[in-house]
């Protein structure tokens, strides 16, 4: 979950409030630790942007926080099916395919691959998009990997869009089992080099 304030737009990505980021308690896949800050106190956010719908990145008690507040909600293809059944409205939500642009108070979205899959089930697997994002505004230009894999894509956007102030990369679930939708550091640090990247995290 990252909170990004560009030009004075609030942007929060793939928000998890959560306590489990599973579909029942019971699996086990619990926090280690609690928020930060609780959702009551966040400033108002201007909008909401979502990687992909597995639920470390797509929790339904955080989106429902947001119902009645005027959040803007940008999302990949499919994902917007999950935000309508959570009383989302429809007009609020914008949704993306990869290379699409779209602008809000301003600020440039850009969604571009990723290296991942998706399903909240395990009977529907990768009914809906992943992505990873671009956030650009007059002065700055942040890229948020989402979960992905190494791989070629990360050169495409780095010479198509680089380079970048800041770039956030997914390398906290690595195991050679899950190479082709995770990073190893190694492959995160290259990541970074073919985004051109000014900073990391």
């Amino acid at each position: 979950t990252l909170l990004v304030e560009i030009e004075g737009a609030r942007v929060l990505v793939d928000p998890v409030w959560g306590k489990h980021a599973a579909p029942s308690p019971l699996l086990g896949v619990r926090r280690f630790y609690a928020p930060p800050l609780a959702l009551g106190a966040l400033p108002p956010v201007d909008a909401v942007v979502i990687s992909h719908d597995h639920y470390d990145h797509l929790d339904m008690k955080t989106i429902e926080f947001f119902v009645e507040s005027e959040t803007r909600f940008i999302v990949p293809l499919g994902v917007k099916n999950h935000l309508t059944g959570w009383e989302i409205a429809a007009e609020r939500i914008t949704e993306m395919d990869w290379w699409e642009t779209t602008i809000f108070s301003e600020i440039t979205f850009i969604a571009t691959p990723a290296q991942h899959f998706s399903g909240r089930d395990g009977i529907h697997p990768n009914e809906t998009l992943w992505a990873s994002w671009i956030v650009q505004s007059a002065q700055h230009n942040i890229f948020f990997s989402g979960d992905s894999g190494y791989d070629e894509h990360f050169q495409t956007i780095g010479d198509q869009y680089g380079p970048f102030d800041v770039v956030f990369l997914d390398s906290g679930q690595y195991n050679e089992m899950w190479r082709e939708v995770h990073m190893f550091p190694r492959e995160a640090m290259q990541a970074a080099r073919d985004l051109r990247a000014r900073h990391h995290l």
